[in-house]
């Protein structure tokens, strides 16, 4: 019996110090923003996929939200890098310190925690991306690295029962990739990730502005223009806003106008190249998975599922109910998180 005591009094003494060296971590590693969840503590890093850094040392100057707020107006010693593009690593090493910062962060700088970490990838990620990203994170210290595809976290962050024998279609725009999946019994039926999303569409409203009235505009402004004004479907009522950029004519500053018909004008072939692929996932599905999913409809997630009637537009086209995600920024780290806590679906969804 005192036995017993002692070894309860051992066990309870010895959980606080045993969570300083295992703590899980869930991330959704995208191109725009990348996401940290903390098993039992819920999304504790939320901020852009940015590092800024000494060009003459090669040293990090700033990380996440600090990194970016430098974007467009560092001095020539500073660049601000994107390590990732189109949903991958683009640059190994950069990406390395931005997870070490990150994990170290999410950890509150303990330096001897090894935690176990799930990643979401894009559906169609390749052997030597996989690779890359695995070495990325235990290079940053991890214990032990799982891969997921960001489609099925996406379905599972909204709620959609994918364990169930029933065809769940979700779509999860994101920055770099837009990743379509036809999901039952915990398994993809079929997915097509797509290099077509936000970023894209901010680089059409910077080429448009550019052509149309010879004004070059940054990637911070092409963003905002986007999620104030920019559609994929007619508004109800108009909507216009003044931008400032730099007249390529005279090579001064200039403000102008501009109203979400030109913006939708600007964007109309990204978005046409999503709807695309969601009609071509439906033409793809088994006959009865299709019954379920027209019973249950399309889910966005993702952040350009905000995109202003982007699923007016897509029920116009596919004839199909079509709903937004109750937090589609926040998808696919809750559905990366809510595997955390639940290993034998996991093991059945990791990639290789």
């Amino acid at each position: 019996m005192r036995l017993d005591w002692i070894t309860r009094i051992s066990l309870s003494n010895l959980r606080p110090l045993l969570s300083l060296f295992s703590a899980d971590l869930a991330i959704d590693l995208g191109t725009v923003n990348t996401r940290v969840y903390a098993r039992d503590r819920g999304i504790v890093i939320n901020e852009p996929s940015a590092v800024a850094l000494d060009n003459r040392t090669g040293d990090v100057q700033a990380v996440g939200q600090e990194a970016k707020e430098m974007l467009g107006r560092t001095p020539g010693n500073i660049r601000v890098v994107r390590p990732l593009k189109d949903g991958v690593i683009a640059d190994f090493k950069v990406t390395e310190k931005m997870l070490n910062y990150f994990i170290q962060k999410a950890h509150q700088r303990r330096t001897l925690v090894h935690p176990r970490i799930v990643i979401s990838v894009p559906s169609e990620i390749t052997q030597v991306e996989k690779r890359a990203v695995t070495d990325a994170a235990y290079r940053a210290k991890a214990a032990e690295v799982h891969l997921v595809e960001q489609a099925m976290m996406a379905a599972i962050g909204a709620g959609m029962p994918v364990t169930e024998p029933g065809g769940n279609l979700v779509v999860d725009i994101g920055g770099g990739t837009t990743d379509i999946a036809v999901i039952s019994l915990s398994g993809i039926v079929y997915s097509h990730s797509l290099r077509s999303a936000g970023n894209h569409m901010d680089e059409a409203i910077m080429t448009y502005l550019k052509r149309k009235y010879s004004l070059l505009i940054g990637e911070r402004t092409a963003e905002r223009i986007k999620i104030e004004i920019g559609s994929a479907y007619s508004l109800d009522g108009p909507l216009s806003m003044e931008i400032k950029g730099r007249s390529l004519i005279e090579g001064t500053p200039k403000m102008m106008t501009v109203d979400d018909g030109e913006i939708r004008e600007a964007i109309s072939e990204g978005v046409s190249t999503i709807v695309t692929a969601i009609r071509a996932a439906l033409e793809r599905t088994p006959p009865e998975l299709s019954a379920d999913i027209s019973d249950r409809g399309i889910v966005l997630a993702g952040g350009g599922a905000l995109l202003k009637n982007l699923d007016k537009r897509i029920r116009e086209e596919t004839g199909l109910p079509v709903c937004i995600a109750d937090n589609p920024l926040c998808s696919v780290v809750l559905g990366t998180g809510k595997v955390l806590s639940d290993f034998r679906l996991l093991r059945r969804i990791s990639i290789e």
